[in-house]
């Protein structure tokens, strides 16, 4: 951070609150959001509730404060609020209501994205699959039934925050609400009815008088009064498509989701920075981080498909909620630095010199106050020289230096002072913890749902999965018999069967036995299954369970985009090729497995279960598995390490922690190229090829007891439990690495403590993080000065000075500080 002075940061720390519960009116104009009359420099972070835990929301956003953000957002998902038209539920982590007044006792204010379409690579978009259902309906486009559905849904939010006084007019922390969201991306194939929808719900939404503004995400035609705002990892180019609308960026996308057989996406501090500097620099008053903290998709809520349990989007928080370093460090700075800078920014008079080649300065002078400037250079490989008001300034290639007085360089994005914090996972030190966790298991009953029998329903078409089941599993069973004769002439005793589904998994059984099992991979969910079987000269029982893995979120008519078996064609095929089509046979179909019927990963199942120790099947298809553990020691996040397992879905307490499949590997080759200079895209900087896409799963604290706790654990295709074992994620290293006359902090996170300084030179250091080396000049004191500041403490302040850690033997190079800590 550098010369930040104290008293410029009380300013800025006071920037941060609001006062809670005293009514405010926002409205704005071309250049900000005015809240009671001042214009205001927002910057924001996604955090969505139900991606973590209600016991978690506190300090996720205190450490959103604490990290420099004075607002946070959040969609609002249909799906699991109303999962049944008109039944709702706001319970536990969907309590929304919670939630916004979580935000509120912090003193911040609240973004309310209602949608209620959200995309989000959650489940459908966060529309509930009932919709679909409807006779005559046509999602997100000019149809009265869908119309009138959105409507409702949305009204009823608007009135449980207006009956709980939650909107900045009545004291709350709501200043601004969103309808849908991204339909500009993708309306073109809706023609005429998607322009009159984007009408329709802009005079819906204004019709409700929420009295704070309303915004459209990504809608260049968005009609007024509605705001339209930017989706992107790069904004500072947009323009609002009204004069009066400031430049609103809705979505910074931090890093990148994941989806199962893929690598680890992840983008650097060094770029995200420079993009939030480069938006502020070019007029942009309202930022958003999505995500500021990504979470967990719990249950069955991740779409995509494909989409992992994990939603940790290498955001500034990680999935169990500790800082990402440098990242969050590093973003603080930036905050901090642009609000001391507030009344320059939104006040101002705005002037720019293109130097040529991608550097600009900025100067923003208001009529009362300090101006403050920016100095950028956007060329990918070279750093330049800039000389502004008779001073010069080196700015690297792909960043932005920050003078907020005009004249000293106080922050720049490629400079990183923030600590780089490396996590470890440490085994479960529960007291009588067994090193192997002790099993017990059941099959999955099939053997009659295999003969055909226990159909809900029947039909001689194909069906369509979610139509099928209205999502209320991931599974359906396709049940039917075909009989043969020895004089057929396509009969032989050996044939194939031909299936072609729409995905996303296929388990296809004939005459009760198991004949194969497919899946869709790189992004093409259709495929065609061929299993060769034993045909009897009798009846034959087909029995295929198709299983989805997440339902699409985006896209043109995303809603309609098929799962299942739908339309077949289903075929037995016999010599020469010749095939028998039994896509218009009398299927039956069953809806979900028997033990999630019983719900024996319950607490109080409907039935005994019927559990047993004995002859534990490893690699068996279709098996539930049980053990108990003890809570890891301590107060750090908790994790299951499922690496054996195959694919399923994990209950701990009878609460899901989500679907796994850590069988499906990245591709071994792709990762790498992390230089954060040049645009970013997802593939760009990847880590994790080879290994499994999703290993570890996290385990909320709450979902726990002091005493004994059960996991269960359905297996899909086959695996080992007897890895299975329960972790924390903690810091293991902190590593600083900064300039002279700067400062700074070692933290452990927590009650852990400095326990060892692995490294310490104050001079020419080389490497980075976990290979430091001495470079040719250092001071002789520094490894001691460090070693006594921080060794046994939980967090250092070390400054970068002579004085502190002593004079170096360097002449004519600018000293530096590498410092390399255990915590433990």
């Amino acid at each position: 951070m550098g010369h930040l002075g104290t008293g410029l940061l009380f300013l800025v720390l006071s920037c941060l609150s609001y006062s809670p519960s005293i009514a405010t009116q926002v409205s704005h104009d071309g250049r900000a959001l005015t809240i009671d009359g001042q214009r205001r420099l927002i910057i924001s972070g996604s955090i969505h509730y139900p991606r973590s835990t209600a016991e978690m929301w506190p300090d996720l956003i205190q450490k959103a404060k604490d990290g420099g953000l004075n607002a946070i957002e959040t969609y609002v998902f249909w799906n699991i609020h109303e999962p049944r038209r008109r039944e709702y539920n706001f319970q536990g982590n969907r309590d929304l209501i919670r939630f916004i007044k979580t935000v509120h006792q912090a003193g911040l204010y609240f973004i309310l994205r209602i949608g209620p379409y959200a995309c989000a690579e959650w489940n459908y978009g966060g529309l509930p699959v009932w919709l679909h259902q409807m006779e005559g309906i046509q999602l997100r486009t000019d149809n009265q039934i869908f119309k009138d559905e959105m409507q409702s849904f949305t009204a009823h939010i608007v009135n449980m925050v207006k009956e709980e006084n939650l909107l900045a007019h009545q004291g709350g922390p709501i200043i601004l609400t969103q309808i849908e969201n991204e339909f500009g991306n993708v309306m073109g194939p809706y023609g005429a009815a998607g322009k009159k929808y984007v009408e329709w719900c802009a005079k819906m939404a204004d019709s409700l008088n929420v009295g704070v503004p309303w915004i459209m995400c990504q809608q260049a035609d968005a009609p007024q009064p509605m705001i339209n705002t930017c989706n992107g990892f790069y904004c500072h180019n947009f323009k609002p498509n009204n004069a009066n609308s400031p430049k609103m960026w809705t979505e910074n996308w931090t890093g990148w989701f994941k989806a199962w057989g893929g690598r680890d996406p992840h983008r650097a501090a060094e770029d995200v920075s420079n993009a939030v500097a480069l938006f502020f620099k070019n007029g942009g008053t309202l930022q958003n981080y999505y995500m500021y903290h990504g979470g967990t998709n719990f249950g069955r809520t991740s779409g995509g498909p494909y989409i992992t349990t994990s939603y940790d989007y290498d955001a500034p928080l990680d999935e169990y909620g500790n800082l990402r370093q440098p990242k969050w460090g590093h973003l603080k700075a930036l905050h901090l630095v642009l609000l001391s800078m507030e009344n320059a920014l939104v006040y101002g008079d705005v002037t720019t010199t293109d130097y040529g080649h991608g550097a600009t300065a900025t100067m923003y002078k208001p009529a009362n106050g300090t101006a403050g400037c920016f100095l950028a250079n956007q060329n990918g490989t070279t750093d330049v020289l800039i000389t502004f008001q008779g001073l010069q300034y080196l700015v690297p290639a792909w960043s932005v230096s920050i003078l907020p007085d005009c004249k000293n360089n106080v922050y720049n994005t490629a400079k990183i002072q923030a600590q780089t914090s490396i996590m470890v996972k440490k085994p479960n030190a529960a007291e009588n913890e067994p090193a192997q966790l002790i099993w017990q298991w059941r099959a999955e009953k099939i053997k009659d749902t295999l003969k055909g029998q226990h159909g809900s329903f029947t039909s001689t078409q194909l069906l369509e999965q979610k139509m099928a089941t209205g999502d209320t599993s991931d599974y359906l069973w396709y049940m039917t018999s075909v009989h043969m004769s020895k004089s057929d002439p396509i009969y032989s005793k050996h044939m194939t069967l031909r299936v072609n589904t729409t995905g996303h998994v296929l388990h296809a059984f004939f005459n009760g036995k198991h004949v194969g099992s497919q899946f869709g991979k790189n992004g093409n969910y259709r495929f065609v299954l061929e299993a060769p079987v034993t045909v009897k000269p009798k009846k034959n029982d087909i029995t295929l369970l198709s299983a989805t893995v997440g339902l699409a979120n985006y896209g043109a008519f995303f809603d309609l985009v098929p799962a299942g078996i739908v339309g077949g064609p289903i075929e037995l095929v016999g010599n020469g090729n010749v095939s028998k089509d039994l896509s218009a046979s009398q299927w039956s179909y069953k809806i979900g497995l028997n033990g999630y019927a019983q719900e024996v990963y319950s607490e109080n199942p409907k039935h005994d279960p019927k559990w047993t120790t004995e002859a534990l099947p490893l690699n068996r298809r279709m098996t539930w598995y049980k053990t108990t553990f003890k809570p890891p020691l301590g107060e750090e996040p908790v994790v299951v390490d499922l690496l054996g397992m195959g694919k399923g879905e994990a209950w701990v307490n009878g609460q899901s922690i989500g679907r796994f499949w850590p069988t499906f590997k990245a591709p071994s080759d792709g990762c790498g190229n992390c230089d954060y200079r040049g645009t970013y895209d997802p593939k760009r900087c990847t880590t994790g090829c080879g290994e499994p896409t999703q290993r570890w799963y996290h385990v909320p604290r709450s979902f726990l007891r002091s005493s004994d706790n059960t996991l269960i654990l359905f297996e899909e295709m086959g695996g080992n439990p007897t890895q299975v074992n329960f972790q924390t994620v903690t810091v293991g290293t902190v590593c600083g690495t900064i300039t002279e006359r700067n400062t700074v902090e070692l933290s452990c996170q927590g009650d852990r403590t400095i326990s060892q300084i692995q490294f310490a030179s104050y001079g020419d250091p080389q490497g980075k993080c976990g290979s430091f080396k001495k470079g040719i000049c250092e001071s002789s004191d520094a490894f001691s000065a460090i070693q006594k500041a921080c060794v046994g403490k939980t967090s250092c302040l070390i400054s970068a000075d002579d004085t502190t850690l002593g004079w170096t033997t360097c002449r004519g190079v600018e000293n530096r500080l590498a410092v390399q800590a255990v915590c433990s």
